[in-house]
């Protein structure tokens, strides 16, 4: 009987070719768009769903992974936006009941984005099957494989970064 990392090398296999290397570039970059294009298509269908933009939900995924409170000018330097895009995607993500706008600090000033419990269990659900593929996923790997593909997509999203504030 095959093991789980065996039964994923022979779908990869399946999908990519027999002799296929894994360090080739094409092969590579069209798995990218590949997995790009079907957490697009999920994005969008949430975005849909709840009546907003996709720039809503990128917007909620950086409030939700934040290491630190989200502010307003943080979301903006995030997001690549200006500020008065940032004020209208927040204005829209408070009427529709997913953040808050919350002053916690004894500057006034600051504010802080809070996701709202109830509309973050929404988008659980809603990306339950999302989750269910990766963890699907993450059980035909074991913990070597998983930590080259963590360094993997760090170094990618860090010189993406790069990528993306470089005057074009």
């Amino acid at each position: 009987m095959a093991t789980a990392n065996q039964r994923g090398q022979h779908a990869h296999e399946r999908r990519t070719g027999p002799g296929t290397k894994a360090g080739d570039l094409h092969v590579l970059a069209a798995q990218l768009r590949r997995m790009n294009g079907e957490i697009n298509r999920l994005v969008h269908g949430f975005a849909g769903s709840h009546g907003l933009h996709a720039t809503d939900v990128q917007a909620l995924a950086a409030i939700l992974d934040a290491r630190e409170p989200m502010t307003p000018g943080r979301l903006r330097e995030h997001l690549g936006l200006t500020s008065g895009a940032v004020t209208a995607c927040v204005d829209r993500l408070e009427r529709a009941g997913h953040v808050r706008r919350v002053r916690e600090s004894a500057d006034r000033r600051v504010v802080h984005l809070r996701y709202v419990p109830e509309a973050k269990e929404a988008a659980r659900r809603y990306f339950l099957p999302l989750a269910e593929a990766a963890a699907a996923t993450r059980s035909r790997f074991d913990d070597d494989e998983l930590a080259v593909v963590v360094r993997f997509l760090t170094a990618m999203n860090e010189d993406l970064r790069l990528v993306r504030s470089d005057e074009r």
